[in-house]
């Protein structure tokens, strides 16, 4: 039996797989790949698709090639890129409210890893299962700061992982960690209102795709339909 990843490694660089595994890794529970169960789908897939179309259209031996790297690069898109980018976004919605929380945490006086603990513990949102999952592994010796270095390995928005390395330098330096955090909410806060006025702007264009699509032809057929009947009778 062909050793998969062994048969994978031939193929893919190393610096491809540590990138696929990076994505997959923040993807979590998100993706029901391995690396390397996701290359060996990816290619196998790929070559389905290459014979299936030679044999299917008729012009087959010309299209194949360009649906086959048409198909290769979609599935890494569609398996990968598209679900982290969904991902990253419901993260980063989630994190205004995880994040004030945790500040209101603070200000009744516990320490960081308390405040972390009682926040984890009354918000259910996929960020607070991630800080719950790098507060866990505490109990097999690391420390909060190592714990939190981890977690950055296991997101992949940049928003949050500057807020985990703003929280990581201020305690690591002694600075005031509620500082960073007003900082922090109050960015968010912006980026939040940002992206409700980016939506509230796509919605004229959303209602002129509608109207062209569907509102202006029935338009025509109600104004041309009388005159269309006469013609035909």
């Amino acid at each position: 039996m062909i050793d998969k990843a062994k048969f994978i490694k031939r193929i893919y660089s190393n610096k491809e797989l540590d990138e696929i595994k990076y994505k997959l890794k923040c993807l979590g529970k998100d993706t029901k790949y391995d690396a390397y169960t996701f290359c060996l789908y990816r290619l196998l897939t790929t070559i389905l698709v290459f014979i299936l179309t030679i044999f299917i259209l008729k012009s087959g031996y010309v299209l194949a090639p360009f649906i086959m790297i048409g198909y290769y690069y979609l599935f890494y898109y569609f398996n990968i890129t598209r679900k982290l980018k969904f991902k990253n976004i419901r993260l980063e919605h989630q994190a205004l409210y995880f994040f004030e929380i945790l500040t209101l945490t603070l200000e009744s006086g516990r320490n960081l890893e308390n405040a972390l603990r009682v926040t984890c513990d009354n918000v259910d949102s996929e960020i607070s299962q991630e800080f719950k999952k790098a507060l866990d592994e505490m109990k097999y010796g690391k420390s909060l700061i190592e714990a939190l270095s981890d977690l950055k390995e296991h997101i992949s928005s940049d928003i949050i992982n500057n807020i985990i390395l703003n929280i990581i330098q201020t305690n690591r330096f002694g600075n005031s960690i509620l500082d960073t955090l007003y900082n922090e909410v109050d960015f968010l806060r912006q980026k939040e209102l940002l992206t409700v006025k980016e939506q509230i702007n796509k919605i004229p264009n959303k209602v002129s795709i509608v109207s062209v699509l569907f509102i202006v032809p029935l338009i025509i057929v109600l104004i041309l339909g009388p005159y269309l009947i006469e013609f035909i009778g």
